[in-house]
């Protein structure tokens, strides 16, 4: 009787969709129910998170990988006649997995079949479903000295990067993913297509940085591509705890927001657990927007401390800067930039944090003797100011702008599937991070939206009051959170887009102020 009345209800949707799809090839070929043989391989292709691959996670009732744009406009009809949630996927790097996974009855409308490029004459536009490495390899293939402020993962979806705002290794000199955003299309609730100067500026200001999946669906962005020169410069110098890790860590908060907008240093923080040793190990990570001998010269003067020499800088094209990042050997072929698969999935959780005072030898310390014994979590540390210090941090959604010297990504990852390994996990990085506490942004403590972290508050199956997501929207977003209240409320009255983060309506926020 169950099966029966699943292929009814498959049956009824899919006569909805096609109803109301006009497009060829027909929505039938691309909607995907549990009963289809590649359902199964369809959703876990873009899970980048391997705790929700379990049997107890929630599915899907059906997937639609649209390739027209009336495949999304008659998937939002259909769900809302069925009631149905939506959940909105270009490449699936969720950290929490809120872009697939609800408790609610919902379908996945996944993008990766809209994933073109289009460069032309210093500008770009990109579909959502496109990786980054695929917008970094067209812009490539047209100009040695192009580039695009974005994150250094070659397999991260373009769409939800850029609607959490975007950073990357070039951001001290040319700001987010989103300070380069000039149009988007953008389907809304009632399925019109709008761009710009249709959505009006309150839209186009919520979508660079507010998070896309509350106000509608992106289908794609027009870009500003930047300059870069012919040849960069990046490094890579290992220190541990005996050579000194504190001091250069030390030194490295005073001057990494403060050096050369060309230069960007990313630390990581390892803790080193073996049996005759227990220590940290740090990473330091360079990308110089010039050549070596300037890098070099400037090093000296700015940051001796880390004992850069000439001969560790490594000149390349910006291009084959990104394979570096990316931890791929010298020589590798760009093609792996089109590979949308990462190189090995993980079980994960990550954390974010905003740092506006240098922390002290001893409370560094102190952080490295708790990573030791927690054993597990590493720490990325992501250097701010130049360009960042500049663009109000009411120009887009995201906030974090002057006054935050560095931001901090929590990472632990496992191999073992079960309970107890992912609880295990889970309280390692919780630990760390309260140890964290007396260091970091306060009032609110800032969070990074693209790191998201739904433990820091959660709207009950997204239906959210403002006094749920006032919780979490200030720690992602500050002052800004009210604002896309308000354009939430407009273009999305009956709350219609929804997940677990989303923004509420302002109907739930003026039943709070009354009362």
């Amino acid at each position: 009787m169950a099966n029966s009345d699943h292929l009814k209800q498959n049956k009824t949707i899919l006569q909805c969709l096609t109803d109301h799809s006009i497009a060829s090839p027909s929505i039938s070929s691309v909607t995907f129910f549990p009963t289809d043989p590649s359902f199964t391989s369809t959703l876990q292709s873009y899970i980048r998170n391997l705790r929700f691959t379990s049997t107890t996670t929630p599915k899907p009732l059906f997937i639609v990988v649209p390739s027209h744009v009336s495949h999304i406009q008659a998937s939002i009809i259909c769900c809302k006649t069925h009631g149905l949630e939506m959940r909105i996927r270009s490449c699936g790097h969720d950290y929490d997995g809120l872009s697939y996974v609800s408790k609610a009855p919902f379908m996945i409308i996944d993008l990766f079949n809209l994933r073109s490029v289009i460069v032309d004459n210093g500008t770009a536009w990109v579909e959502s479903g496109a990786t980054l490495g695929e917008l970094f390899y067209a812009i490539s293939q047209k100009s040695k000295t192009h580039g695009f402020p974005a994150g250094v993962c070659p397999t991260v979806g373009v769409g939800g990067h850029f609607s959490g705002g975007g950073y990357g290794n070039m951001m001290r000199k040319f700001g987010l993913s989103v300070d380069n955003v000039i149009d988007a299309k953008l389907v809304d609730v009632n399925g019109n297509v709008l761009d710009r100067e249709s959505m009006g500026e309150d839209l186009f200001w919520a979508i660079k940085g507010g998070g896309g999946a509350s106000f509608g669906i992106i289908i794609s962005w027009k870009i500003k591509l930047v300059s870069v020169p012919e040849i960069v410069t990046v490094f890579k110098i290992e220190k541990t705890l005996e050579q000194g890790v504190t001091d250069i860590v030390h030194k490295w908060q005073y001057i990494a927001d403060k050096v050369d907008p060309n230069l960007f240093i990313r630390v990581v923080l390892l803790p080193v657990n073996k049996k005759h040793l227990q220590s940290i190990k740090a990473k330091f990570i360079g990308l110089f927007l010039g050549k070596g001998q300037e890098l070099s010269s400037l090093m000296n003067e700015a940051f001796p401390e880390l004992g850069l020499s000439f001969d560790q800088c490594i000149e390349m094209s910006w291009i084959e800067s990104i394979l570096f990042w990316s931890n791929y050997p010298k020589g590798t072929s760009l093609d792996v930039l089109l590979d949308r698969q990462p190189q090995q999935e993980k079980y994960l959780k990550k954390k974010s944090d905003y740092v506006q005072e240098p922390i002290s030898k001893e409370n560094l310390e102190g952080i490295w003797n708790k990573m030791i014994e927690l054993k597990r979590p590493a720490l990325t540390l992501n250097p701010y100011g130049g360009k960042m210090s500049e663009i109000s941090e009411f120009e887009t959604p995201f906030p974090h702008r002057a006054g935050n010297i560095y931001k901090i990504q929590y990472s632990v990852t496992w191999k073992d599937d079960g309970v107890e390994a992912t609880g295990r996990s889970l309280d390692q990085i919780r630990k760390l991070y309260g140890y964290m506490t007396p260091y970091v942004s306060k009032s609110p403590r800032s969070s990074y939206l693209n790191y998201r972290d739904v433990d820091i508050g959660i709207n009950e199956n997204g239906n959210a009051s403002y006094s749920e997501g006032v919780i979490w929207g200030r720690k992602y977003f500050k002052g800004n959170f009210e604002r896309l209240v308000q354009v939430k409320s407009k273009v999305d009255p009956g709350n219609f887009f929804r997940y677990e983060q989303s923004i509420p309506c302002l109907g739930s926020w003026k039943s709070i102020t009354a009362e």
